[in-house]
């Protein structure tokens, strides 16, 4: 992981210096936000993929989290990543804004300043090259996701990821690649950075809104199965369910599209990428590097 430069609050900072304080509220109890958001080579230059629309999630999660007084608006972050970007000499890469508090230690963040940090670096697929073909394992986390009312689902608030670490070395430690998570009612909600899909007689089904992070991977592989004839159900999932679909696959800003060939032990379809599956990964890519109907609309040239 290679980043020489990070944008620190308009200043453009060698990686060794783009530090913050020891005391920052963020670092103790978690009250930061990030996003995670990928540019691609494509034939008119580097691409980032729906900038706009992460970088307004990160502004709408500051909100939810109720810092005030945030003094960026989405253009002055969209020029910032563009500028992190470049000064790192980047094309294909993954790029990490991150507002943390800065002010004194305690739990009022009416005391603390928003500050806001971005990075940029060379980063393939979060699950790897391989799984996008074969498919991950998966089990089902003893964890449950949070609830709506315990802390706020619909941010990327930093504390909120305790949950997904946990489950995640979890799920390595036993010997699978990613897990599944339920939410406090026992169906089916997301993974520890991964929205998910199952593929059963033709049908895409997804669990609804209200439980999950409306990932915007999620809603451009919704598009895409519209212009490709593909139905598509939001509903309650048990985790039952999964175990006889014909195909399951997660999606993410940092795993992509990813088949799921087996969970608990049960293979998933053919264990393998199934068709439906296939389809949907290549029209993103399609569209992710600048040669789909929706390119020009959801990339933002460097």
């Amino acid at each position: 992981m290679k980043c020489d430069f990070v944008w620190m609050d308009g200043e453009i900072v060698p990686y060794e210096k783009a530090t913050i304080p020891f005391f920052t509220p963020t670092l103790h109890y978690g009250p930061g936000v990030f996003e995670g958001i990928r540019c691609y080579d494509t034939p008119k230059g580097p691409g980032i993929f729906r900038l706009r629309e992460h970088l307004e999630r990160f502004i709408d999660s500051i909100h939810i989290l109720g810092v005030r007084d945030f003094p960026y608006a989405v253009e002055d972050l969209r020029q910032a990543v563009h500028q992190t970007i470049a000064v790192n000499s980047l094309g294909e890469c993954y790029i990490r804004p991150l507002m943390y508090l800065a002010g004194p230690m305690g739990l009022n963040m009416d005391a603390s300043r928003p500050k806001v940090a971005i990075a940029a670096w060379e980063w393939g697929p979060y699950l790897g090259e391989e799984a996008m073909e074969k498919g991950v394992r998966m089990m089902i986390s003893s964890f449950s996701r949070l609830h709506p009312n315990v802390n706020m689902t619909k941010a990327k608030i930093t504390g909120n990821y305790v949950n997904s670490m946990l489950v995640k070395t979890l799920a390595l430690r036993s010997g699978y690649d990613e897990a599944i998570i339920l939410d406090p009612n026992g169906f089916v909600a997301e993974c520890t950075g991964e929205n998910l899909f199952m593929v059963n007689k033709g049908k895409l089904y997804t669990p609804p809104l209200a439980t999950i992070l409306e990932g915007i991977t999620r809603d451009s592989l919704i598009t895409l199965a519209g212009d490709l004839g593909i139905p598509v159900v939001e509903t309650m999932i048990t985790r039952d369910q999964l175990y006889i679909v014909d195909e399951l696959f997660v999606c993410g800003t940092a795993a992509e599209v990813v088949p799921i060939r087996e969970v608990d032990h049960r293979r998933i379809g053919l264990g393998s990428i199934g068709p439906i599956t296939r389809e949907l990964q290549s029209a993103f890519y399609k569209n992710a590097r600048g040669e789909g109907a929706h390119s020009s609309e959801w990339l933002d040239y460097i």
